[in-house]
């Protein structure tokens, strides 16, 4: 039971990816679009707004230039965020960790497919409020759970918990 259960949650990992990077794909489509070449379209004047921006670098554009790094980084990310999911136990306790697996896969490869496709990788919603660099769904993914990975680890998981991931202890 146990083999067929880890078979069906290794499944349902693998949709969800595919399913967060088509959605990730869909929205820099529409942008690219809808937006290339256009003035913002502001969403609530003076707070967001949705402004096409191809970013050679990474986050808050740091690295520019860095194709072949990303892509690397993306690819090995590709192999060890499913070793590491195939790790953690089934049991409810660490649902989350499987969540922050699935949406950091997710980020990481949609922004290595634009990296790959175009050289770089389409950017869209800006909050102008406070100047945050623009960004996208796959930058979403990977800041949402690498912030509830640190959440986690910092208030929920003890390191009882982490024994039982045997990549961590064997």
């Amino acid at each position: 039971m146990e083999a067929k259960s880890k078979g069906r949650s290794i499944a349902a990992f693998a949709i969800s990816v595919v399913a967060l990077i088509i959605l990730d794909q869909i929205t820099k489509l529409a942008a690219q679009n809808l937006l290339r070449g256009q003035d913002a379209y502001r969403i609530i004047p003076g707070v967001f707004e949705l402004q096409y921006l191809e970013n050679r670098g990474s986050a808050f554009g740091l690295l520019q230039g860095q194709r072949v790094f990303f892509v690397v980084m993306a690819g090995l990310m590709v192999f060890i965020i499913p070793y590491v999911y195939y790790q953690i136990p089934l049991t409810r306790r660490f649902w989350y960790l499987r969540v922050i697996a699935c949406l950091f896969l997710a980020g990481a490869v949609g922004n290595a497919v634009d990296r790959l496709i175009h050289g770089y990788v389409i950017d869209f919603f800006y909050f102008s409020l406070i100047d945050f660099p623009i960004f996208n769904v796959a930058d979403i993914y990977v800041t949402v759970s690498t912030f509830l990975l640190i959440i986690l680890m910092l208030f929920y998981y003890q390191d009882e918990d982490f024994e039982q991931i045997h990549i961590f202890f064997k």
